[in-house]
């Protein structure tokens, strides 16, 4: 954020005060009857959740410092580092970032795109707060933010309460106490002093290690007050960590360097194996994994762009993860860097029959890397807008592979996929993360072909999509199998990416 200590202080509020003491809890009634009703004898504990925000925490710093209990949640549950758009989607500022966070989309959804939050859609994509209220208005909801737009814009007036805090100390108190006294069912706590420390001196200043130190201890008291709650016990907490954005080691954000757009998902509780770490998790996921933890039935009406973080399964790129490599030609990343191959995963196969020799060699024809190798062979040319691919994801480049002298001829090359299953005479369902950018002459299209019969075309693409397409196909009588294929054909032109490729019939 660009706003001054003294400013946001000036800014901070308190809203809504009503809070329901631990023992008349609604929800806790609602159990209680059931309980009864039923004439059940166990006691299921009942979901709780707390999700701290700590304002522009870089995750590479947190090795420089020392930060035991942000240690120690990553000890006992899940490490997932992943990064954000950049323009022209949205800046890495807060204002897009936690509304990200908080709404489970991404911002060329909630349109959230600065911090004056002009234009924002929260009336399509309202915060997770908001559709726990909606969906099961016995649960209390509470969201306590040093950054006054926390409370007052980002989380929506829903919301049972919503607190604002002078200083991160002051907020830390308030978390406190009503973390221990009061029965709050889903938490969030923004802490805004690493922010300060980013701006005022980089990430590389002992001022900003001690403002991640401090945040540290703050947390640590946040989570001592969930512990020492007298019902504990019999709770089920789901504790989430994160950050809207990184810095720059000189100070600052809302760029498109990695240092800016890099951020995590920290996650104890039931179903996070202790000591993992995973890369295809997203900030977009934190929402929908509290709801679900709540108990609350994803509407696929919704929109959301997150999964709860338990649905999550690797697909087969993903696997190519430990085959990766170092840079061949890209040698403005760093050597040491590995983020790509040409090397098919089993089943898929790449053909290359109509590509021109030479060019460069990371890019030609379909590759698969990440999104750190991939994004920063060239910041600015929208690379930074593939926020719906997770992990290892295949991409075919026309922009970069021209970047070296090859043969006479246009990029061509076409990615096809296993045989799939399907049943004769039913209707199947081709789904998969895409994101066509166009800048010169290029074509996409996705064939489809059952049991080794001629292409047909499914979808094409000559325009910018930025999307999770799901397409209905007729499978036709008496069929068994099914392949896709993508063809992408460029003249230094753009990119075309496809991640998370399935077919349901």
């Amino acid at each position: 954020m660009h706003l001054s200590r003294s400013l946001r202080a000036a800014l901070a509020v308190t809203v809504a005060v009503a809070v329901l003491p631990l023992a008349a809890s609604a929800s806790a009634r609602a159990a209680g009857d059931e309980a009864a009703s039923s004439g059940a004898t166990a006691v299921t504990k009942r979901p709780k959740s707390l999700v701290i925000g700590i304002d522009g925490a870089t995750f590479a710093k947190f090795e420089k410092a020392k930060m035991p209990r942000i240690k120690g949640l990553m000890a006992a549950g899940l490490t997932a580092t992943s990064n954000l758009y950049a323009n022209p989607m949205a800046p890495t500022s807060s204002g897009p970032g936690w509304s990200t966070i908080a709404t489970g989309t991404w911002p060329d959804k909630h349109k959230v795109v600065d911090n004056s939050f002009t234009g924002a859609r929260f009336d399509l994509y309202p915060d997770y707060a908001t559709r726990l209220e909606s969906a099961a208005p016995t649960l209390n909801t509470l969201v306590v933010g040093t950054w006054s737009p926390i409370p007052t814009t980002v989380f929506g007036p829903a919301v049972d309460t919503r607190l604002g805090g002078v200083s991160d100390a002051d907020t830390t108190t308030t978390a406190v106490s009503r973390l221990r006294t009061t029965d709050a069912d889903a938490t969030f706590v923004h802490l805004d002093d690493v922010d300060g420390a980013g701006h005022y001196h980089g990430t590389e200043h002992r001022a900003y290690l001690d403002a991640l130190n401090t945040a540290d201890t703050e947390v640590g008291q946040m989570l001592d007050a969930v512990t020492s709650r007298a019902t504990y016990a019999d709770e089920d907490w789901q504790i989430v960590i994160t950050a809207d954005h990184g810095h720059m080691p000189t100070g600052g954000h809302g760029g498109n360097t990695p240092a800016e757009r890099q951020t995590f998902v920290i996650a104890k509780g039931t179903g996070f194996t202790p000591g993992s770490v995973r890369y295809d998790v997203k900030v977009t996921d934190i929402a929908p994994t509290v709801l679900s933890h709540l108990g609350v039935t994803l509407d696929p009406a919704w929109q959301l762009d997150g999964k709860p973080i338990g649905t999550l399964t690797p697909d087969a790129f993903d696997a190519l993860r430990p085959s990766l490599n170092t840079r061949a030609d890209e040698l403005a990343l760093p050597s040491t860097l590995k983020g790509w191959t040409t090397t098919a995963p089993t089943g898929w196969t790449i053909d290359n029959s109509a590509m021109p020799t030479g060019g460069v060699t990371e890019w030609r024809g379909w590759s698969f890397a990440t999104d750190e190798f991939w994004t920063n062979t060239d910041l600015g040319q929208g690379r930074e807008t593939n926020v719906r691919a997770r992990d290892v994801f295949a991409v075919a480049d026309s922009d970069e592979w021209d970047d070296k002298a090859h043969g006479a001829g246009q990029f061509d090359s076409t990615l096809v996929s296993p045989a799939f299953t399907v049943t004769g005479g039913a209707s199947a369902t081709v789904s998969y993360a895409t994101n066509y950018k166009v800048d010169g002459p290029q074509t996409g299209d996705v064939h489809i072909s059952f049991d080794g019969g001629p292409r047909q075309l499914l979808q094409s693409y000559r325009a910018d999509r930025n999307a999770f397409e799901k397409l209905t196909v007729a499978v036709p009588a008496g069929a068994t199998t099914a392949r896709l294929s993508f063809r992408y054909t460029g003249t230094n032109s753009a990119f075309w990416t496809i991640d998370q490729v399935a077919l349901t019939s």
